[in-house]
């Protein structure tokens, strides 16, 4: 969850500008150049802020093991009310991408 970036771009677009001189909002650069996990938020409510923020093709799928259990993050990402084909981008597709393999 990008240590909850996602959920504070709109404040951080807000209180940045007077400190960063920036001509783009820092939230676009979040937003174009930042992939994220949901590794140990396996809360929906949650999910659908960082889909709404991000988009699907910068989330990618992981577990916070040993902290949490890893058929919990699984399940978690089996009940998604996403589609397969973005299931599938999330599950593995964006990491393929990003990392080249």
């Amino acid at each position: 969850m990008g240590e909850t970036l996602p959920a504070m771009l709109q404040r951080v677009d807000v209180m940045a500008p007077a400190m960063t001189k920036l001509k783009k909002p820092i939230s676009a650069t979040l937003r174009e150049n930042v992939h994220y996990t949901f590794s140990g938020f396996n809360f929906l409510p949650a999910f659908l802020e960082l889909i709404l923020q991000v988009g699907v093709d910068r989330i990618m799928f992981s577990t916070d093991h040993p902290y949490q259990s890893m058929a919990e993050g699984r399940g978690f990402l089996d009940r998604l009310p996403v589609s397969d084909a973005d299931r599938e981008r999330i599950a593995h597709g964006n990491a393929e991408r990003l990392f080249g393999i």
